[in-house]
């Protein structure tokens, strides 16, 4: 029930600043340098994956296979704290700067599903 208003909350924010919540754009893009830190994380974690699906395709010992996925989370996990501290001093902020306090309810949702 709490989820429901909150994501109600985020559709009716989402209408008002006529943006919708599939295609919406940070304002502020990000530094050349920022980027090419995520780009190099994601292309890890890519790499990552493709070694567990060699590990698959060459019946390796489940044991080391759940390693790397739990290898592979926890880099996915690091990537998300990173968008989310970005999320939190750009795109929270400048919404704060604009009146609309109401985006604190869709940063508290996703930090719930970030966990």
């Amino acid at each position: 029930m709490k989820q429901d208003k909150a994501e109600e909350k985020i559709r009716q924010d989402t209408e008002q600043y006529d943006v919708c919540a599939c295609c919406r754009h940070k304002s502020t893009p990000r530094d050349a340098a920022k980027q090419k830190k995520l780009t190099s994380r994601i292309n890890r974690i890519i790499g990552q994956l493709s070694g567990i699906q060699n590990m698959l395709d060459d019946n390796r010992y489940c044991g080391d296979i759940l390693i790397q996925i739990g290898a592979v989370e926890s880099a996915l996990q690091g990537l998300g704290y990173l968008i989310l501290e970005e999320h939190m001093e750009t795109c929270v902020v400048e919404q704060i700067r604009q009146g609309n306090t109401a985006i604190m309810a869709e940063a508290v949702e996703l930090m719930k599903k970030l966990k």
